[in-house]
């Protein structure tokens, strides 16, 4: 199983770049270094002009792959959804009890992936860099069109697939997507808390207390309704 996802190459909506990455070495070079890039020094400080600096080209190459760091920023974190969605299709094949699939949604919502080997991105490097950096690629004014076209396309369809097994568990439960989603976005912040603000959070940023955490707050908020 561990070595199929390893081979994998997840696809992402093609709006997301202006060249296909994984067509050529450089394309490979700059996900690959940009990710590791942004990880180490923030979106903030993130540059085109760092980047061509690092790898050894020029910022004119970069840029005929992606428009800007925004871009290049929703890429990796819709390589990282689809990449989730991977793994809870292969964990989840072969389990019959929708409370069962469920739990191992929210643990990979939480957790991370669990499948950690891919020949083209780290997956573990993602993990980081959506825990610090995915959010603002969100928060901007052009959220809405970018909606429009459906470069989000990715996370949507991780939270629809565990929206409907909680259709499943309780049809007449009202709000599953609202819940799912939900519990994607505060996971993420609650690792960042338990790391940068800790004095916001009981659980550490290692353990299984914020999985118990969730995995209380979706169960009794469905058996509660």
């Amino acid at each position: 199983m561990e070595s199929i996802l390893r081979k994998i190459r997840v696809e992402v909506n093609p709006k997301l770049y202006s060249k296909e990455p994984f067509s050529s070495e450089l394309g490979i070079l700059i996900v690959q270094e940009g990710a590791q890039l942004v990880h180490e020094i923030g979106l903030e400080l993130f540059t085109f002009k760092k980047l061509a600096q690092k790898i050894g080209r020029t910022e004119a190459a970069i840029y005929r792959y992606f428009e800007n760091k925004h871009a290049l920023l929703l890429y990796l974190s819709a390589w990282y959804w689809a990449w989730l969605e991977h793994n809870f299709v292969f964990a989840s094949s072969n389990i019959e009890d929708p409370e069962e699939r469920l739990a191992i949604g929210i643990r990979l919502m939480v957790d991370g992936p669990t499948y950690l080997e891919n020949e083209f991105l780290d997956p573990k490097l993602l993990r980081k860099l959506v825990i610090n950096e995915s959010i603002k690629g969100y928060l901007t004014k052009s959220v809405d069109s970018e909606h429009e076209s459906g470069i989000f396309a990715q996370i949507y369809r991780f939270g629809d697939r565990l929206a409907n097994i909680i259709r499943e568990i309780k049809p007449e439960y009202k709000f599953p997507k609202t819940l799912i989603f939900s519990v994607m976005e505060s996971s993420l912040l609650l690792a960042f808390n338990a790391v940068h603000l800790p004095g916001m959070t009981e659980t550490p940023h290692e353990g299984s207390e914020q999985y118990q955490f969730f995995y209380q707050l979706v169960f009794k908020t469905i058996s509660n309704d």
